[in-house]
């Protein structure tokens, strides 16, 4: 006996070692889940580095302009002689050169288009394509640069001096200049190439536009078709360049002062503006009831000497600000998002005025040129788009007519501006958790309420093995029979769903009522307890039957023939095939067999003296199961539905399969949405690895993570208070 006892005691304490280490691993795999988020959302959270590299002498005359090749490898310098310099940046040899004009008067850069534009005082622009071919030999690879043919453009008169310059090239080239007088003035030349002969055939073309003040800068838009001009007294103007008009079709103020630098931004949409204040903006149109106007979006704090350039990035929208020297004599550059609006860098680098300004191809450094030196900028911003307030606030996007929570990953331009709100996302979490509720508790814990504390023993252990078994079931097949099976069946009969909501609940009364009324009770008295199950079955059968076998008839009676129609016509509700009762029906289904087994327990542990003290005191059996046992097992009913909850949050394929998956906010539950769990189910294999969106969906689970946490912990916090309370003394 002693052995026995020593063997007993040795296997109690090894399962209680067991259930502590378990428990422990538990909780360290929760708190290893947790930590593996933090490391992939850690990324986001870092600052942009700007670090600015060795500077070196730039050959010849002071620069105009520069354009830079996306290995960072090689510059070409307009300079104030109107020579281009390729400059190998690793030693500031010159390696290739070619005079443009003699003095320029002005200068312009196309990064997307390769060419570099100089303005000379006899009326014409020259435009110089450039390109930056790349070679590979064993392994090295080796970039050089080539300095194309000149285009030379007469854009006005001799004599007339240019000042702003926009250059568009390719194979239709655009220049825009401004003239002194409040003038602009465009030339345009086609190059169109005979797929057949070879040959090459030219179209020219000169116009002239007029402002209502001095233009100080200029943009031209995609493929020519519009032009913006800012003033000199603070003026935003724009032209559509289809129309043969010489005035500007609008007229914006931009708050007075002057406006020095404008550059559009990839797409072609967004236009930023730097003012002689220190202001700087963003703009674009937005749709009005009549037409569009160009309209102020966000502001970037103001620097405090006037912004005098601004180059936008070639990836996204990022762009670069440099202002004239300040009171320490430096200029200052800066970095920006315009989506996000955030300032993700400011700094001075060398010192002086910054003569010209470049970004490179790859958004991964840039050029500044100051006092005679060339500085390479080395940038590291990987994720500029994200903000909280691009995450979870109201966020004014592109052609938009209003701020908006938008969820859009991906398009089939590469100048999509990304909508990463994970506002939509939550809010379609909790509309179909919500949904999903609305069916699975008073299903849930009304049938494990009848099942413990009416229904016959016998009769028992087939229903609650029977539910539970329905937990075996996969989300997938559920998923899948929601859609292809309940929804276009739910479409077609879903006047008799709504008939369905009065009379089963009508026919189960209905049943009960006859039970305990109609029949004698000689002969239910005769009949085993729990034998009502039989009539009130066939009662809610036969309600069913009814109503959707009157579908039909109530369609054409109450919604002219079709109920999507009379949806569409007479509330302007769009009805989705799948939807959200189709969700809410099918993750009900989902929700149901753990919800009714944990409710099923409460109802069964509470003690039975309690009951028969009730029963003995005069309480009917209703009377004792709402006033005695429901309170006594509210604690686990409680833990039931918060755990219910939980699994509704997280569930995946039912969502993805019986919805739209369209992230939009709205309530009506003749529309889809889409969860957190669902959109990192169809994004992930989609998202680069280390991408901006691949770390966005990584702060998604994260968010879903301290959800089901904050919603964990306060159901166990409730779940002790209720036990406390109906705690017996």
């Amino acid at each position: 006996m002693f052995a026995t006892a020593r063997r007993r005691l040795l296997v109690d304490r090894l399962a209680a070692l067991a259930i502590r280490v378990g428990g422990l691993a538990v909780i360290a795999s929760i708190l290893a889940i947790l930590a593996f988020l933090l490391v992939e959302i850690a990324p986001v959270l870092r600052a942009a580095r700007v670090a600015p590299g060795p500077s070196l002498a730039i050959p010849g005359a002071a620069p105009r302009a520069l354009l830079v090749d996306e290995h960072r490898s090689h510059a070409v310098v307009l300079g104030s002689d109107g020579v281009l310099r390729a400059v190998r940046l690793a030693d500031g040899a010159v390696v290739a050169e070619r005079e443009l004009v003699s003095r320029p008067s002005a200068a312009a850069v196309d990064p997307a288009g390769g060419a570099l534009a100089a303005a000379g005082d006899d009326g014409a622009v020259v435009v110089a394509p450039i390109s930056f071919p790349v070679s590979f030999a064993d392994g090295a690879r080796s970039v050089a640069v080539s300095i194309g043919d000149p285009v030379r453009l007469e854009v006005t008169e001799p004599g007339d001096a240019i000042g702003a310059l926009a250059l568009q090239a390719g194979d239709t080239t655009r220049v825009a200049a401004a003239l002194g007088d409040g003038r602009v003035a465009l030339a345009r030349r086609e190059a169109n190439r005979n797929l057949f002969t070879g040959e090459v055939s030219e179209t020219r073309e000169r116009r002239l536009l007029q402002a209502p003040a001095p233009v100080a800068a200029l943009a031209l838009g995609p493929e020519g078709r519009e032009l913006y001009a800012g003033t000199r007294d603070g003026r935003l103007l724009r032209w559509d360049l289809a129309s043969p008009a010489a005035q500007p079709i609008e007229e914006s103020s931009a708050g007075g002062a002057s406006v020095d630098a404008l550059a559009l931004l990839i797409g072609g949409r967004s236009l930023v503006v730097g003012q002689a204040d220190g202001s700087l903006s963003i703009w674009f149109e937005v749709p009005q009831a009549q037409g569009s106007a160009l309209t102020r979006i966000r502001d970037f704090p103001r620097y405090p000497a006037p912004i005098e350039r601004i180059t936008p990035s070639a990836r996204n929208r990022s762009f670069l600000v440099a202002t004239r020297p300040g009171a320490s004599g430096a200029a200052e550059l800066g970095l920006h998002h315009s989506t996000s609006g955030r300032t993700l860098w400011r700094g001075a680098v060398g010192a002086g005025t910054v003569e010209a300004l470049a970004f490179a191809p790859r958004g991964d450094g840039a050029l500044s040129a100051s006092e005679g030196r060339l500085t390479p900028l080395s940038i590291e911003s990987p994720h500029p788009e994200i903000s909280l307030g691009a995450l979870f606030g109201k966020v004014w996007y592109e052609g938009a007519p209003a701020p908006a929570w938008v969820w859009q990953s991906s398009s089939g331009d590469d100048a999509f501006e990304p909508k990463l709100s994970l506002v939509p996302l939550v809010f379609g979490t909790l509309k179909g958790t919500c949904y999903a509720l609305l069916l699975a508790i008073p299903l849930g814990v009304l049938g494990a309420m009848y099942t413990s504390q009416f229904m016959h023993p016998s009769l028992q252990r087939w229903v609650k093995p029977s539910v539970e078994v329905m937990a075996a079931l996969p989300s997938v097949v559920l998923g899948f029979l929601a859609a292809l099976w309940l929804a276009p069946r739910l479409e077609r009969f879903f006047p008799a769903l709504l008939l369905m909501g009065f009379a089963v609940p009508a026919a189960a009364i209905a049943a009960g009522g006859f039970w305990t009324r109609a029949l004698p009770r000689r002969l239910t008295a005769r009949l085993p307890a729990g034998s009502e199950i039989a009539v009130v079955a066939a009662a809610i059968a036969a309600a069913t039957t009814g109503c959707l076998a009157l579908s039909a008839r109530l369609e054409d009676a109450v919604f002219g023939g079709s109920f999507p129609a009379w949806l569409e016509r007479s509330l302007g509700v769009a009805y989705d095939q799948r939807n959200a009762v189709v969700v809410g029906i099918g993750m009900g289904f989902a929700v149901i067999p753990i919800l009714f087994a944990i409710a099923e327990d409460a109802f069964s542990n509470v003690p039975a003296d309690l009951a028969a003290g009730s029963l003995a005191l005069g309480a009917n059996r209703w009377q004792t199961v709402v006033r005695v046992v429901l309170p006594t097992a509210s604690p686990g009913i409680f833990s039931a539905v918060m755990i219910g909850f939980g699994r509704a949050v997280g569930e995946t394929m039912i969502v993805l399969m019986a919805t739209g998956n369209t992230p939009i906010l709205d309530w009506s539950p003749f529309n889809g949405f889409r969860t957190l769990s669902a959109n990192i189910a169809v994004e992930i294999p989609e998202a680069p690895q280390g991408g901006t969106l691949y770390r966005t969906l990584f702060i998604a689970a994260l968010l879903l993570f301290a959800m089901t946490f904050a919603v964990n912990t306060a159901a166990e916090a409730v779940r002790h208070r209720l036990r406390r309370r109906y705690a017996r003394l």
